[in-house]
């Protein structure tokens, strides 16, 4: 396992949803209080930001990107799902896709991932996270772009991942009442989550758990929010390792770089006294030893 390396000194607030585009050998990622797309290129090393519409919480690259400079995305808001389009001069245009109804105030989406088959799955929690409201759910993108009800019930939801066949899908809940990992059977034809069972209690291993990513291999990777730390584990639950990043809130990871044999790992910069972490809401790549699997893209 290599040491974590600093990618970008970014500062984000809450640095989310890291996506690798293989095309454009670029990282994309969001700052969610920042109101920001970033784009880091591996080829120049040099980074810019789009400003958002709304607060994101994640992002998929829109299939049929091809021929744009930075790519479409299908980003998940506060009030909705949109498709941007960053452009070359800065800004950042912006296609409504479907709005959604929350049940309480001061809502917005926030950890989200496609599946294998390229449908756009995304949380939402109430922003307020001392309230502890179960008020979040998980929605799924129709093909007639609508938000289809899936889970229920949840505080924080996180972690978001498949498994390389697509036939598992996994969910956490990172508040600190709840601190789970749950599996569940996916159907890959209807996009349909059943038999939810706890896939790792994290209550007695450190960090809360954020957001993940899966390799090729099976493993899913989480980052342990409050821990400074990045865990893999088996696809049978067992924690195989732990990565340690300079920062004490990994938010989020995600396979990337020309061979997908890299983790890439942003974080959120808290408030306070930061002389223990001057890194706080930067970006990081690690070298694990095992590739990642290509990002589906978003089939609208």
């Amino acid at each position: 396992m290599s040491q974590a390396e600093l990618l970008l000194d970014a500062r984000n607030g809450v640095g989310e949803s890291p996506v690798w585009n293989a095309q454009r050998q670029s990282l994309f990622w969001v700052d969610i209080p920042g109101r920001a797309l970033w784009c880091w290129n591996a080829s120049t090393g040099q980074s810019r930001q789009w400003t958002t519409p709304e607060q994101a919480g994640c992002i998929a690259l829109a299939a049929g990107s091809e021929a744009t400079p930075h790519g479409r995305w299908v980003v998940a808001m506060e009030t909705g799902l949109a498709l941007l389009t960053p452009q070359e001069d800065g800004t950042l245009t912006s296609e409504a896709i479907t709005s959604v109804q929350h049940p309480h105030d001061g809502m917005r989406f926030n950890d989200g991932r496609c599946d294998r088959q390229g449908r756009l799955l995304a949380g939402t929690m109430v922003a307020d996270m001392s309230l502890a409201a179960p008020m979040g759910s998980v929605y799924a993108l129709t093909s007639t772009r609508r938000l289809r009800p899936l889970l229920g019930g949840l505080i924080t939801p996180n972690g978001m991942a498949f498994s390389p066949d697509g036939q598992t899908m996994y969910l956490s809940d990172s508040h600190p009442s709840v601190q789970t990992i749950w599996a569940f059977d996916y159907d890959t034809d209807t996009g349909t989550p059943r038999n939810q069972r706890v896939f790792v209690d994290m209550k007695p291993l450190p960090g809360r758990p954020d957001g993940a990513a899966v390799d090729a291999d099976g493993g899913y990777w989480i980052c342990g929010n409050d821990a400074g730390l990045v865990h893999r584990f088996t696809p049978d639950g067992r924690l195989d390792r732990s990565q340690a990043v300079p920062v004490k809130k990994p938010a989020m990871c995600a396979f990337g770089g020309s061979g997908l044999d890299t983790l890439f790992v942003t974080s959120i910069r808290p408030g306070g006294d930061l002389s223990d972490q001057p890194l706080a809401g930067g970006v990081f790549a690690l070298r694990p030893g095992v590739r990642g699997l290509d990002e589906p893209r978003c089939q609208l």
